[in-house]
């Protein structure tokens, strides 16, 4: 009896006249829709003007692509990329990273929250961060899908073999398999999906958005303690990475772990709210 799963799914759904839609463009899209229509819902039950949502949502898609690009070719390529900078624009190639991401989207709320809505950067994070525990979940299935930010060998029964020559492989050549590995992207998803399951009650069931801050660091600690104890068995994405301590991942998480201890201890600790 085999101890693993072998993954064999193409990373495309379909070819349509050249143009390959893949699934991890569906499931970021899916996410984002999804996400537009929570937030959409946290703005009726709010009498939030709603003129703001789309404003948010174009920032925040900005953002997201913007510095997961960025942060990609800053923190993980830089030698690569600042020798052939006409390279980054090329983003249909993969690249990007979420903790530049993240970067990209603080950046684009501090603009958003300057320009449109006149009120703290934390009034937009405490609503916004609930959809992107679900979006970061969904990223990571698509990273599934790619064969790719798998982990260590092991022989746990739900190890997974990827196709390491997959653009060969999808050019019609044998593949060539890794060896059984942790399916770390699962293990992300998951732990995104039950964070997502905790501040949508946070949101609708204890308004927790009374506390300012409170629902965003809740946030910040679940993503990136996630992210931070998950890549100590995730391969390494750059070479650079074999002689650290931490990792590029773990070091990036950590800044947004003690802002997120700070605003819980101060959402818990400030008698009432500004909002």
């Amino acid at each position: 009896m085999l101890n693993y799963i072998t993954w064999t799914v193409d990373p495309a759904i379909v070819n349509i006249l050249g143009r390959e839609i893949r699934w991890y463009g569906l499931m970021f899209a899916i996410g984002f829709w999804i996400g537009y229509k929570i937030v959409e819902k946290m703005f009726k039950q709010e009498n939030i003007d709603l003129k703001w949502l789309d404003s948010l949502f174009i920032y925040v898609i900005a953002g997201t692509v913007i510095g997961a690009r960025l942060g990609h070719c800053l923190f993980y390529a830089w030698d690569y990329y600042s020798a052939n900078p006409i390279e980054i624009f090329k983003i249909w190639e993969g690249g990007l990273a979420s903790h530049g991401g993240a970067i990209g989207i603080i950046i684009a709320i501090w603009i958003y929250s300057k320009k449109v809505t006149h009120r703290s950067m934390l009034f937009t994070f405490d609503r916004l961060v609930v959809p992107v525990a679900l979006v970061g979940a969904l990223i990571r299935l698509g990273n599934l899908f790619n064969h790719e930010i798998y982990g260590h060998a092991t022989n746990l029964p739900w190890a997974f073999r990827y196709v390491t020559n997959l653009q060969a492989w999808r050019h019609g050549a044998e593949p060539i398999f890794s060896d059984p590995s942790h399916p770390t992207q699962i293990y992300e998803a998951v732990c995104y999906i039950l964070v997502f399951i905790l501040l949508m009650n946070l949101y609708f069931k204890k308004k927790a958005w009374q506390k300012e801050g409170l629902i965003f660091g809740i946030f910040l600690n679940g993503i990136f303690l996630t992210r931070f104890f998950i890549e100590f068995i995730k391969n390494d994405q750059e070479a650079f990475e074999a002689n650290m301590l931490l990792n590029m991942g773990q070091l990036l998480s950590l800044p947004f772990i003690i802002i997120g201890c700070y605003l819980i201890y101060r959402a818990l600790t400030k008698p009432k709210a500004i909002i």
